[in-house]
């Protein structure tokens, strides 16, 4: 029993890390979207994401076969990285497009109509599938007990269902972040491809100097709200 809930807490724990990337994700694709139907989209997709990752559970539990090469070396995990880290790569560099030349300022109309709800859905569940693989492979690695899996697959999935509105909500709000953001995307999606072609990149290597990043951003925000509440001077 112990060894179970050690294990629960080790698998949780990982798909915590992880979620940090779906979080982001969830954040840009939603914010394209009316805000009357960001919520829907997010709980729908999430949901949708957490069932299939479940039946993924299932499916590696009963076949060995994913980490089989197919095609050119490649298995069915490099490739599934492969096309996850080249749609990411599009859709990041689509939006800090999007974002940098005010399309969606210079033209909501259009904005809200090549945004629809089954889109944002679908990529919310693609892009999760594509982030969920090594974490499920990992957890299947550590224990066969389905229901440990599950337990901390469902935790993970309300922990990030909690915080994808806030830290969208705020990304959103302010552009430097948001571009911020992107640009750790197309990091992400860069080190997805270099994982399908068995480039082995260490998730420290990205975390930290995002952290960094972050931290600075944050800093140079706060020098600018000291700016205008001393009017204009810094202290």
């Amino acid at each position: 029993m112990l060894d179970l809930l050690a294990t629960f807490f080790l698998i949780l724990g990982l798909e915590l890390v992880l979620g940090i990337d779906n979080i982001l994700v969830i954040s840009i694709l939603v914010g394209r979207l009316p805000e009357e139907k960001q919520a829907r989209a997010r709980l729908i997709g999430l949901a949708l994401a957490l069932i299939l990752r479940i039946v993924m559970l299932g499916l590696l539990l009963a076949i060995t076969g994913v980490t089989k090469q197919i095609v050119f070396g490649l298995s069915l995990r490099d490739l599934v990285l492969l096309a996850g880290g080249m749609f990411l790569i599009w859709k990041a560099i689509r939006e800090i497009h999007h974002t940098v030349e005010h399309i969606e300022e210079n033209n909501p109309n259009k904005q809200k109509t090549k945004s629809k709800l089954s889109t944002v859905v679908r990529d919310i569940v693609l892009l999760d599938i594509v982030f969920s693989l090594d974490s499920v492979i990992t957890a299947i690695g550590l224990t066969r007990h389905l229901v440990t899996i599950i337990a901390a697959v469902i935790v993970s999935f309300i922990v990030i269902l909690a915080f994808a509105k806030p830290i969208g909500d705020y990304l959103l709000a302010r552009p430097s972040l948001k571009i911020l953001a992107l640009s750790f995307l197309v990091t992400i999606g860069v080190t997805l491809f270099l994982e399908g072609i068995h480039q082995h990149v260490p998730r420290s290597y990205i975390y930290l100097p995002m952290g960094f990043a972050i931290v600075v951003e944050l800093l140079q925000m706060r020098l600018e709200h000291n700016k205008k509440q001393s009017g204009g001077t810094a202290k």
